[in-house]
């Protein structure tokens, strides 16, 4: 049974990383129905937290089906991180996460996110701090290292352990890689295997296909996986890996039906969380995702993200459904 703190995951966890602009409460529920164990917010910054910037504020909704989920801060500055680690900790998640891993310009570039694996002993700090005021386990997500330099993961592992982490992922890529080349698992591999560990570890990058989650499971020891982009309008991704490790067989693969159902939810939640209006305008982003593969979905597409009716949208999906509902997607 793996655990965080007094949390149990279950024997081999799938963890739903934090993405901006996409692992909103709409997405999660769609993930958690269809098996995700551990879920994050999107990162939220410790600047607009604490200055009650409204996005930033709305980030923290959570709800109780959710659980356990995980409010991720990113920040520069110590104290401000303090401030919004006081913050997080009252909107009363299960965990809260550090995200030391994001490797974008406007993050990085001011000293946040990955930039942190420069300058170790401030990472520790700042971990610390909010460890100390935190009444619910902290967790962190990192990468290898700045670059192929300096990949100092395994000295990043062992401190934050020692400063009382409750667990750590890793996303098997270095800053300077972005989301380029093939994720290198061996040093995840290392850390979990290395004796001063004692905390769960995570393993993040590249998992797209239940064959390739046994592998990384098998092959390096780690505690969980997490998946990012492969569940981006495939949801069923937890599930059919997890069938596959308990079967060795693969789950069919969701109907046309299905994807227009689990659109269809994605949608409506949307429209509540956000409201009619936001809620239309922030699905558009996903369509394309639900229906990858689809041939000549291209008209359809321009359809959904230029209509504001909803009554048009549904119409639309019931349509994709109608003339595709022969078609086997793989």
């Amino acid at each position: 049974m793996v655990k965080i703190g007094n949390i149990e995951l279950g024997e081999f966890p799938l963890l739903l990383a934090p993405m901006e602009d996409v692992s909103d409460p709409p997405f999660r529920a769609v993930c958690k129905k269809n098996g995700a164990d551990l879920m994050y917010t999107e990162f939220i910054s410790s600047e607009g937290l604490i200055r009650d910037a409204a996005k930033s504020v709305q980030k923290l909704d959570i709800f109780e089906y959710e659980r356990p989920i995980g409010i991720q801060l990113f920040g520069s500055d110590i104290n401000s991180m303090r401030e919004a680690g006081i913050i997080a900790d009252n909107a009363n998640p299960d965990l809260i996460d550090i995200n030391y891993g994001c490797p974008v310009k406007q993050v990085a570039c001011k000293g946040a996110g990955a930039a942190l694996l420069q300058d170790i002993p401030k990472m520790v700090q700042m971990t610390s701090e909010i460890v100390k005021i935190a009444h619910r386990p902290v967790t962190v997500k990192t990468r290898l290292g700045w670059d192929d330099n300096t990949k100092n993961v395994v000295e990043v592992a062992e401190r934050l352990q020692d400063i009382g982490i409750g667990a750590l992922t890793i996303h098997g890529r270095t800053r300077s890689q972005m989301y380029k080349g093939d994720a290198d698992w061996t040093l995840i591999g290392e850390i979990k295997n290395n004796s001063r560990i004692r905390i769960p570890i995570f393993g993040n990058g590249d998992i797209d296909s239940p064959e390739k989650a046994k592998v990384m499971r098998d092959r390096y020891g780690v505690d969980g996986i997490m998946i990012g982009r492969a569940s981006i309008g495939y949801p069923w991704i937890f599930n059919e890996i997890k069938h596959f490790f308990n079967t060795g067989t693969h789950l069919a693969p969701p109907t046309i039906a299905d994807r227009v159902t689990v659109c269809k939810e994605h949608l409506d939640f949307s429209m509540r969380w956000k409201s009619n209006h936001a809620g239309i305008v922030e699905m558009r982003r996903h369509y394309t995702n639900y229906f990858k593969g689809l041939p000549h979905f291209k008209d359809y597409r321009l359809k959904l993200v230029t209509t504001y009716s909803y009554d048009e949208i549904i119409s639309i999906l019931n349509e994709v459904q109608n003339k595709y509902s022969e078609m086997v997607m793989v």
